[in-house]
């Protein structure tokens, strides 16, 4: 945990944007896996985690807004916890690490709510229907309207790093490094996918962590979120690794590195490989307070469309292209995300009024549309940069068969690229006062 005092100071300035009233940050519970004492491995809400950095479950935060006093609720341990268990902290002792004023128990949690007006009542959107019909009884109503007051404060605080977060992403960075560096350097023809992805879920939880996100390890890169891990590797394939850990204290890490199965690259992947090498750069030089995210998307893609141009799978002017969206049938996602205490963070909240607002809207166009992030970057943000190219089989075959964008596209020379899967390449930096820093230490490509 970082100090009391970060955690005064985080609720005190989360408090003063809403106007009065009781806040309500609820924590998780365990979750089962197909009976109630077999759970997943515990994870916290990451808003709880934030304003309070207690990391059990059955918790939940209060803060009156009249008295400006904070309250931990939860159940007293009993001798049957430190059976099964052993010794665990008090409620007052989680309480005081926190800088938490007093504490209560679940009875007393539904007094306060019932005693208080629904419409001062300020939660965050549950994304756990246990939690999202625990609030429906306490409120005792059939649908729930989350506080805008609230989403915004939150938002407004997580979206800029403390220097101790950044701490944080880069102890998870650097494990990640590890866990990168082991699939280059142990990925060979014969191999099973599972045999690598097993070792980089392992070394996720040496340092007290877990995964960020389920591992995606495949020769199947052009399947932007792939969990299946039980292909062959193959001479001649690429292997895309997308995985990440978080620290102990749930920061998260997010790489991505795209590999030969062989020693070297193909004449043809070398090609792709430096496009994408060129659009990663071509977006980092670029990251700045005041320039718009997606402006910075659009670049990258100006890049890629350029280097496919020369290549012949594209035709015409690759400005045009890009504006049409003709190039997001090879880069049919964002460039990237925030990111801290979640991978994508603060997504529970509502992608948009994270990554957009009334300045900067979100795209309806094929593409552009996953941009998560497309607001003008500000000092202390925290993002990855992530382009990609990919060759999916089925939208190529689709896009053609309805003439989409064909002043655009050479489809007849892209069938040579059919099974080439894809290559992405991402890293995590902060936003400073001149540019960027890049984020954790250098990790191979």
């Amino acid at each position: 945990m970082f100090s009391a005092s970060t955690y005064q100071e985080r609720r005190k300035k989360i408090a003063s944007s809403v106007e009065n009233g009781f806040v309500l940050i609820m924590g998780n519970e365990e979750s089962p896996k197909n009976y109630h004492d077999n759970v997943y491995n515990f994870r916290q809400d990451s808003n709880f985690l934030y304003c309070c950095g207690i990391d059990k479950p059955g918790l939940h935060l209060g803060i009156d807004l009249n008295s400006g006093l904070s309250t931990l609720y939860g159940a007293e341990i009993t001798i049957d916890h430190i059976v099964w268990m052993g010794e665990q902290p008090s409620l007052r002792e989680l309480a005081d690490q926190a800088g938490i004023d007093q504490v209560g128990s679940p009875k007393d949690l539904v007094k306060k709510l019932r005693e208080t007006a629904v419409d001062l009542v300020h939660f965050l959107p549950p994304y756990r229907s246990l939690n999202a019909n625990k609030l429906k009884e306490w409120l005792q109503l059939s649908e729930l309207q989350p506080s805008n007051e609230l989403i915004k404060s939150v938002i407004a605080c997580r979206s800029y790093k403390e220097e101790q977060e950044f701490v944080e992403m880069e102890k998870a960075l650097e494990l990640t490094r590890e866990m990168h560096h082991y699939v280059r350097d142990h990925a060979k023809p014969g191999m099973k996918e599972s045999e690598l992805s097993g070792v980089v879920a392992g070394l996720a939880q040496t340092q007290g962590g877990d995964l960020a996100y389920p591992v995606i390890l495949t020769v199947n890169g052009q399947i932007l979120h792939n969990h299946y891990h039980g292909n062959i590797l193959k001479s001649g394939q690429l292997i895309l690794g997308d995985f990440g850990c978080e620290s102990a204290m749930r920061y998260a890490a997010d790489i991505t590195r795209t590999w030969p199965v062989d020693d070297s690259l193909t004449s043809q992947q070398k090609a792709i490989y430096q496009i994408v090498g060129d659009a990663h750069t071509a977006a980092v030089n670029a990251l700045a307070p005041g320039r718009a995210y997606r402006d910075i998307h659009l670049l990258s893609s100006l890049v890629i469309a350029n280097g496919l141009t020369e290549l012949g799978l594209m035709k015409g002017d690759p400005a045009e292209a890009v504006k049409a969206g003709a190039h997001a049938l090879f880069f049919p996602h964002g460039l990237g995300h925030m990111i801290g205490l979640d991978v994508h963070d603060m997504e529970d909240l509502g992608e948009d009024l994270v990554g957009y607002n009334d300045e900067i809207k979100r795209s309806e166009q094929f593409g552009l549309r996953s941009l998560r992030l497309g607001r003008k970057l500000e000092t202390g943000m925290a993002l990855t940069v992530e382009p990609g190219i990919y060759f999916i089989p089925q939208l190529m075959d689709q896009w053609e068969t309805e003439g989409k964008h064909k002043d655009f596209i050479n489809y007849a020379d892209c069938k040579a690229f059919r099974n080439f899967s894809g290559i992405r390449l991402e890293d995590n930096y902060a936003i400073t006062e001149k540019g960027s820093r890049l984020l954790g230490p250098v990790i191979s490509k």
